[in-house]
């Protein structure tokens, strides 16, 4: 029942946090978004697959929906992920191609596969019981190199000094990619198969807040220009009405008001210097001497 449970809310979990990222896409259309909102997805089919393994007892079907979508594709997902973060969208768009061949071929190698053995009912075999060697060198070059990856970019953007908010990011998705591979650190605790599930539901969620942290900070820094432009944009017909009224009441005379009344684009001036009058010419009996003709 524990394991049935554990694995329900692995599952759910799993959803709601996919969900919630692909919204954030769709806000934002970052590709690292794209990315991690499929690898969620993934991680609540493998939870569901385990789900109804664990509560009807596995059967074929079931097992390759679990190992095709919770030992091989997830990880390298994750990896795509960030690289788009850290390495951009070309460099991650030429990435995101091997990923999608990768993922295919692994799905038709698990789909065709033959077991070896029977599968267990009650249990949660390893797939070098039933799988021969192919399936099982791709989930382990999957896993291994999609969280060197993960890894390697938690470290790589902490060396580089990257913004704070990308480090933290990083290190929790980094962190929440070696929870979902720790399983059998639990198997002396839980059965195998409960151990998969509560590491699997601990993962998720370290994951899923790495990615949070990762977009958070660049919505927040939107929606706070966007609230100073609202303001902006409140304040300033308010501050141009105070401005018009303050001119009223200056003691200006009428014929200098309109020369005061400066236009948007018209140089301003000293008004001291405006309303100064011009000097007076001297007369020609105010001349100096210098100034007379010679005889």
């Amino acid at each position: 029942m524990l394991r049935l449970a554990v694995a329900v809310a692995a599952a759910l979990v799993a959803l709601a946090f996919a969900m919630s990222t692909f919204e954030r896409w769709l806000a934002g259309r970052k590709r690292q978004e794209l990315a991690w909102s499929a690898a969620l997805a993934m991680f609540a089919v493998a939870s569901a697959a385990l789900a109804a393994g664990a509560a009807s007892g596995w059967n074929g079907v079931e097992f390759r929906v679990f190992y095709l979508f919770g030992a091989i594709v997830n990880v390298p997902f994750l990896a795509l992920g960030t690289i788009y973060l850290l390495a951009g969208v070309r460099r991650g768009d030429r990435v995101a191609a091997v990923v999608g061949l990768g993922a295919a071929f692994a799905a038709g190698v698990v789909v065709m596969a033959p077991f070896t053995h029977a599968l267990p009912r009650r249990e949660l075999v390893q797939g070098s019981r039933v799988f021969r060697p192919l399936p099982r060198i791709l989930a382990g070059v999957a896993s291994g190199a999609g969280a060197l990856v993960v890894v390697g970019g938690a470290a790589w953007s902490a060396i580089r000094v990257r913004p704070r908010r990308l480090v933290v990011a990083n290190g929790l998705i980094a962190a929440g990619t070696l929870v979902l591979g720790a399983s059998g650190l639990l198997n002396s605790l839980f059965d195998a198969m409960t151990a998969f599930a509560v590491t699997l539901l601990i993962g998720i969620v370290v994951v899923f807040a790495g990615f949070v942290v990762a977009t958070t900070g660049r919505l927040g820094q939107a929606h706070g220009h966007e609230q100073l432009l609202d303001q902006a944009a409140g304040t300033y017909p308010l501050l141009q009405q105070r401005r018009r009224a303050l001119r009223r009441a200056l003691p200006i005379p009428h014929q200098s008001r309109e020369q005061h009344d400066l236009g948007p684009g018209r140089p301003q001036q000293d008004l001291t210097q405006r309303l100064e009058p011009a000097p007076a010419r001297p007369s020609s009996a105010e001349r100096s001497p210098q100034h007379l003709p010679r005889g």
